[in-house]
């Protein structure tokens, strides 16, 4: 089952507030990055991010943002426009990584992968987390399924997002939820304790 869009009243929200901080609005500019936050620092994480440095790159992007916000036209949903200005603050600091590769903190690497799992999510039972599941994906089917099924952008916009065509967006999330439905079955088969409302909720 396809999580479900967000309202179109919240978008409209989103929206108008990204236009009213272009105009120079303060409590506008506080309401956009208080409502998104959460979505960029999530997206960012499942797209690969270090989870150290997610909170650095979802202050990235708003920085980007704010600072491109005279170009936003309101054209798309400010959440589709903002999301595609985090990707490229994924991308850019994964080629800056590259560049200059540093060496892990060995002492920190434990505490870091117990921060980056996620609490409270339906379906996992005994310390399988959804981003373990999701990490043994391809990336492109791990992004169209974090933005349409965690995130609840519509294909539509998950596309203009991703900068591909809507049936790519749909063949991906298939794929990727083939894929988790497949690995947590193969988890339940080693002992894991049976727990099946993601499957239920993807059927």
């Amino acid at each position: 089952m396809t999580t479900p869009a967000l309202p179109t009243s919240r978008d409209a929200s989103l929206t108008a507030w990204a236009l009213a901080a272009r105009a120079g609005d303060p409590d506008a500019v506080d309401q956009f990055v208080r409502a998104l936050h959460r979505d960029v620092r999530r997206y960012v994480t499942y797209l690969g991010a270090d989870p150290q440095t997610a909170d650095d790159l979802a202050q990235d992007t708003f920085l980007r943002a704010l600072g491109s916000l005279h170009r936003f036209e309101g054209r798309s949903s400010a959440r589709t426009w903002l999301l595609a200005i985090a990707r490229r603050a994924v991308i850019d600091s994964f080629r800056t990584a590259a560049a200059r590769p540093r060496l892990a903190d060995s002492d920190d690497w434990q505490l870091a992968a117990e921060r980056a799992q996620p609490r409270g999510l339906p379906g996992f039972d005994d310390g399988i987390a959804l981003d373990e599941l999701l990490a043994e994906l391809p990336e492109e089917r791990r992004e169209a399924f974090v933005l349409t099924q965690l995130l609840g952008l519509p294909y539509a916009e998950a596309a203009l997002v991703s900068d591909c065509p809507i049936g790519t967006v749909r063949s991906r999330v298939a794929r990727a939820r083939s894929a988790l439905i497949a690995s947590l079955s193969d988890a339940e088969r080693c002992g894991v304790s049976e727990r099946r409302e993601l499957v239920a909720a993807m059927a």
